[in-house]
């Protein structure tokens, strides 16, 4: 049985979560939020940037969704010739992606900008309070995480 305490804060993560989704909604768009390139087609410029160069199996799984999903996603970054896509020389079937130099620009301004963006956010988290906030969201998040792999919340309950 619930009590009231945890009852309220079951509605309390509820509100919590509503309001994250909300405010990041921009970020689950399929349209240009930056320099031609949606919130996801940054994602996958930011890992190429880390990795150097990524192949598309690596990609998939760092982006979380299916296979068809990342190939719409990276197309028009091919396109657009911020990435250029090379088959692995051990495997024809592998892909590899590798920025171009206007792939860099674009990452570049488009970093820029949420670099601005953030630093505007925590102007408005208390300093001392900062540290806190982070690792609660990222707390919070990997809870999240960790039931999702499990279970889906319309199957029968514990």
């Amino acid at each position: 049985m619930i009590n009231k305490k945890t009852s309220a804060n079951y509605h309390e993560l509820m509100e919590i979560f509503s309001g994250l989704s909300q405010v990041t909604r921009c970020c689950r768009q399929d349209e240009a939020f930056c320099e031609g390139v949606t919130f996801h087609q940054f994602m996958i410029l930011d890992a190429v940037v880390k990795h150097k160069e990524l192949n598309m199996a690596d990609l998939h799984k760092h982006l979380s969704v299916e296979k068809s999903t990342t190939t719409r996603l990276v197309s028009p970054l091919i396109q657009k010739k911020l990435l250029r896509r090379e088959t692995a020389p051990h495997d024809s079937r592998a892909v590899k992606l590798m920025l171009t130099k206007k792939g860099e620009n674009v990452h570049r301004k488009v970093w820029s900008y949420i670099t601005d963006f953030f630093r505007k956010v925590m102007c408005n988290i208390p300093e001392k309070k900062a540290d806190v906030v982070l690792e609660s969201v990222k707390t919070f998040i990997e809870a999240i995480k960790n039931y999702a792999r499990e279970c889906s919340c319309c199957k029968a309950r514990v």
